[in-house]
C-alpha cells in the first residue's frame, strides 16, 4: 500500500476556479470568443436551476474550445501568468524533500491542469477527461464519488485537502482531512 497526500484543485490549491479564469484569459487573447458568453450565461442559469447535469453544463461551457487553434500554447501562457494564484501551503508541501506521492483530484479538465502539474515532480493528476478541441467529456465528470473510483486501489490517503464537502467521499477514506477556506486549513468535520 502506497501512502499519498491528496488535494482538490480549484479553491484548494488554486485560489479561484481555473476553468472560469481560463475562459476569461482566452477571451482576452481572442475577443471573438465573446459570442459564447450568452450561451455560457444561459447554461449557467439552467445548471443552477438543476435543468442541466454537471456533465452537460461543462460540455456546453467548454464549446468555445473549438474556436481555439493552439490550446496547448494558451494553457502554457495561462499558467505562466496565473502561477501566483496558488496557496502557500501547497507550494510548501510540494517542495518538501521528504514527502509521499501527491495526487491532485479535480473536476477541472485534465488538459488544463496538466499545464500546472507538469512543473512538479512526483505529482499525479486525476481530472475530468475532456477533449481539448471539442469540450466533450470522456466518461464522467471527476467529482465526488467519481474521484474515489478513479483513485488507484493500492493507495492510502494520509492527508487530504479540499474546499468542498462534495469531496466527503475522499475525506472519509483519509487518515487526516482538512477543509481549505481562503488558504486557511481546518480539520474536516
Amino acid at each position: 500500500m502506497e501512502n499519498i497526500w491528496a488535494y482538490d484543485f480549484d479553491k484548494t490549491i488554486y485560489k479561484k476556479d481555473s476553468s472560469i479564469d481560463f475562459f476569461f484569459f482566452c477571451l482576452n487573447k481572442q475577443k471573438s470568443l465573446i459570442k459564447y458568453f450568452p450561451k455560457i450565461i444561459k447554461e449557467s442559469i439552467l445548471y443552477i436551476l438543476k435543468k442541466r447535469t454537471t456533465k452537460e453544463y461543462k460540455e456546453a461551457f467548454f464549446t468555445y474550445l473549438k474556436d481555439i487553434d493552439d490550446i496547448d500554447k494558451l494553457v502554457s501562457e495561462f499558467w505562466q501568468k496565473k502561477r501566483n494564484n496558488v496557496y502557500n501551503f501547497f507550494v510548501e508541501d510540494v517542495n518538501k524533500k521528504s514527502r509521499p506521492q501527491i495526487y491532485i483530484l479535480s473536476a477541472s479538465p485534465e488538459f488544463l491542469l496538466a499545464g500546472f502539474t507538469k512543473n512538479y515532480q512526483n505529482v499525479i493528476l486525476i481530472g475530468t477527461r475532456m477533449n481539448k478541441k471539442t469540450g466533450k467529456i470522456k466518461g464522467e465528470n471527476c467529482k465526488g464519488k467519481e474521484k474515489v473510483k478513479r483513485l488507484p486501489k493500492n493507495v492510502k490517503i494520509m492527508k487530504f485537502y479540499s474546499d468542498s464537502h462534495s469531496d466527503d467521499p475522499l475525506a472519509n477514506i483519509s487518515t487526516e482531512a482538512y477543509i481549505v477556506k481562503k488558504g486557511q486549513l481546518k480539520n474536516w468535520k
